[in-house]
Formats: structure tokens, sequence, C-alpha cells
């Protein structure tokens, strides 16, 4: 079945209604980033959770905080659902909160990551936009060695011809 949220925008989100969703936050607002109590879950998160790429796109671009957190952000319940998702989230809106965000007390950035979690498709995508191979983190790992003691073959193949 689920989550149920007692908060309409959470369930909404969840559910994937877009219609109903913008019908409640005409209403209020406010509502765009209400927090669940129970879960602490966002709309944003709910609609990550859910795996559902509309609801994500219409929150985002109506200004969705992608800094509040259940303790997680929405990237870790997208990177389980749809990668295009996660292109758009990795891309578009949470790189910046990647590289100054959580991510930066253990040292990493976007591309350690995306390394990590053997993200084929997002690896090209973050060296195609300048992202740096040689930072290392506070293991004093860069993403190629990550790669390389996880055997990410066709990680490391991206990696060492950038």
């Amino acid at each position: 079945m689920g989550l149920v949220y007692s908060e309409p925008t959470c369930r909404s989100a969840y559910s994937g209604d877009v219609r109903q969703l913008y019908r409640l936050l005409n209403e209020d607002p406010n509502n765009l980033n209400v927090q669940e109590g129970r879960t602490g879950d966002t709309p944003l998160i709910a609609a990550c959770r859910r795996g559902k790429p509309r609801v994500v796109k219409y929150l985002l671009d109506n200004r969705a905080n992608v800094h509040l957190t259940n303790k997680r952000t929405c990237l870790h319940y997208v990177s389980k659902r749809t990668f295009s998702l996660l292109d758009y989230l990795m891309i578009c809106v949470l790189m910046p909160v990647l590289l100054l965000g959580y991510f930066l007390m253990k040292g990493n950035t976007a591309l350690h990551y995306v390394c990590q979690r053997k993200s084929h498709r997002l690896v090209p995508l973050l060296l195609h936009r300048n992202a740096d191979t040689s930072v290392k983190n506070n293991d004093g790992e860069t993403p190629l060695d990550i790669a390389t003691r996880l055997k990410f073959k066709q990680i490391i193949n991206m990696l060492k011809i950038q």
C-alpha cells in the first residue's frame, strides 16, 4: 500500500496527483515545503520516494526547497527509482547542494557519490560539466580510486579517458 500521509500535499505528491497538488498549492503556497510530522517528508521527498518525475519537476519548477530533509535528501530516494529523474535532480538542482552540503562532510563531490553508486549514466553527465576528477575526499580517494576499489570497470574507463 505504501505510506499514508496526514499532509494533503505530501499525499498528493506521493500518489502522483499533479492536479490535486496544483489545487492545494494555489489554496496555500506555504504547503510547498510542508513537512510531514511523523516522517519529516516534504512533498518533494514524497514524490521522489514514490518515483513520480512529473510531480518532482512540478515541485522543483515551483521552487520546492531541496535543502529540507527527513535525515536524508530527496536524492536518496530518487537514486533507487528513476535514473532520468535522478539526472534532472543531480545536474539541474542538487549538484550545488551535493557539493556544498551533506557530501562535503566526508569530502566527497557529486562525482565521488555517483562513482560509489555505480551510476553509469551520471558519470559522463558530470564529466561533461567539467567535474574535477582529481579531488580527493577525506579518505584520500579520488573518484577513480573509488571506482577501482569497487571494481566498476565501465566507470574506471570513463574516468581514465577524461
